[in-house]
Parts: C-alpha cells; sequence; structure tokens
C-alpha cells in the first residue's frame, strides 16, 4: 500500500527570502521534500507523521516581513525522482565544474559532480552554489583542512576534497542532508570528508583553515563568532545565501569578529563573500 502523502502549497511574499526561510523552519519538522513553485513553495509530508499543530511555531508564518497562505492537497503516492528531474538542472560553473544528477550526460569539466539531491534545492540554490563554486575555483586550497557549515548535499564539501582539501568536515542540522551527504561523498569516491549532524555547537575546540557557509543571513549572523574562533589566522572565510541588501549587516560582523574582506561575487541580487582572518 503507497504511503499517503500531504502536499502544502505555500504562497510567499516576497518568494526568494521568504522561501528560503520558511523551508529551514519547515525541514526541522517531518516535511520530508520541497519543490519550488511559481508562487512560493510545495512541502510534503506523510499523513502519519501529521498533526494539526504540525505549523504551529513556523516563525515566518507570523512575521509581518511576509505574506504567506497555504492550501494541502492529500497525494496518494510521490515519485520523488520524477520530482526532482523536473527541478533539478544540471550547473556548470565556467567550464571548469559540471554540477550533475546520474541521468545528465558527463561532460569534460575539469571537476565534474554527480549527485542524486532526491528532493530539489529551494530558491536561490543555483545563485549560491554557483558563486560558492567560483570562490574555490580560483582559491588554493590543497592540504586545507576545511568545514562545509550547512553542507546541504554536500557539493562544496566534495569540490573541496576534488581540489585537495584535507581533511573535510560537512555539517548540517538537517537529518536528510546528513544522509544524503554520505551517500554524495561516497559516490563521488571522496575518501576525506566527515560528515556531521548539528550546529555550530560541534565547532568547539575544532580549527580550520578554510570555512565554506552557504546557508542564510540570520544564521550566518548568530553563528559568525563560531567560525572567526575556529578559524586559524590567515584561514579564508567563504559566504553565500543572502542578498546584496545583507552585505551591510554581514560585514559588520564579520569585522567584529576580525575577518577582512577580500571580494565579493553577485547572481540575480544573490551573493557571496570572502574575508580572511586578520
Amino acid at each position: 500500500m503507497s504511503n499517503i502523502y500531504l502536499g502544502y502549497h505555500f504562497t510567499v511574499e516576497p518568494k526568494e527570502l521568504g522561501s528560503e526561510i520558511l523551508v529551514a523552519e519547515l525541514g526541522e519538522k517531518p516535511f520530508e521534500s520541497f519543490t519550488e513553485s511559481d508562487f512560493g513553495v510545495v512541502a510534503y509530508i506523510q499523513k502519519q507523521f501529521w498533526s494539526e499543530d504540525v505549523l504551529e511555531d513556523i516563525q515566518i508564518l507570523n512575521s509581518p516581513e511576509f505574506t504567506i497562505s497555504y492550501k494541502i492537497e492529500e497525494i496518494a503516492q510521490v515519485n520523488w525522482n520524477e520530482e526532482w528531474e523536473k527541478n533539478f538542472e544540471p550547473i556548470d560553473v565556467d567550464g571548469k565544474c559540471h554540477v550533475r544528477a546520474p541521468f545528465h550526460p558527463k561532460t569534460d569539466a575539469e571537476f565534474d559532480i554527480v549527485i542524486e539531491p532526491k528532493m530539489s534545492f529551494g530558491t536561490g540554490h543555483h545563485e549560491t552554489t554557483h558563486m560558492m563554486i567560483q570562490h574555490l575555483l580560483e582559491t588554493e586550497v590543497k592540504g586545507l583542512k576545511t568545514l562545509d557549515m550547512g553542507c546541504g548535499t554536500a557539493i562544496l564539501a566534495i569540490l573541496a576534497e576534488m581540489k585537495g582539501a584535507e581533511p573535510i568536515d560537512a555539517i548540517d542540522i538537517d537529518n536528510w542532508c546528513y544522509l544524503n551527504s554520505i551517500e554524495n561523498a561516497e559516490r563521488n569516491n571522496c575518501k576525506h570528508i566527515t560528515v556531521y549532524e548539528g550546529d555550530a555547537s560541534l565547532l568547539e575546540d575544532k580549527n580550520y583553515d578554510l570555512i565554506i557557509a552557504n546557508i542564510n543571513r540570520n544564521i550566518l549572523l548568530n553563528d559568525m563568532e563560531a567560525y572567526s574562533k575556529c578559524l586559524n589566522k590567515e584561514g579564508i572565510l567563504l559566504l553565500s545565501g543572502f542578498y546584496e541588501e545583507d552585505i551591510p549587516f554581514i560585514d559588520a560582523s564579520c569585522k567584529e569578529n576580525g575577518l577582512a574582506y577580500v571580494k565579493k561575487f553577485e547572481r540575480n541580487n544573490w551573493v557571496s563573500l570572502k574575508y580572511t582572518k586578520e
């Protein structure tokens, strides 16, 4: 007998930032997959794990900065493979790095990363991941002890290993991301990536030469001190997951924590910043 799913169709205004935050909050609930829609995001939950108060403490639903409505539909069975095939397009960064699913054709890119995401990535995935890959492609990382914070599918950790970084810690608070990162690291024959489930509290007594954090503005601001404390002198911090208008807040926090600005990439108002530890 097929599992019964409930699909929550959220209409989100403003769509981009609101959808990112909403997915992050829903990810802490039993929702197991998300797909982007024209108006926001669709979140799927198995009916057996659903309860009437499942959205009760989703803070963004009560935020005056966002207008969010939703409708619910019951679905007999969800073909996740079909869903993410519809939503996931390969990423090609400067012809040097190709991020693709197993069913996409292999290219002659120097770095060919194969991931099986099993669910779509949410708004902004291509822009932020693309820019973080750009930073990594032009950064000498060989032998650098590396952290991929909020690793998602571990794309960035995998590229770092392909470029010679080691050892690498990949951390995500979401259990699905934790499990998927392990699978993807194995799929790309990575030998130096260790995946952890958790948050910045895992960083106590750790130290790194390179920290990659593609998350969102609020989490980055909240955890900036932790990043700085475990980043070695002259270490590199790569940040993304926020907008052009968020830069003053991110920059102020970085400076406060002894981090010096190096450069910026920008795509469709999303930005990615590079800092070094003074």
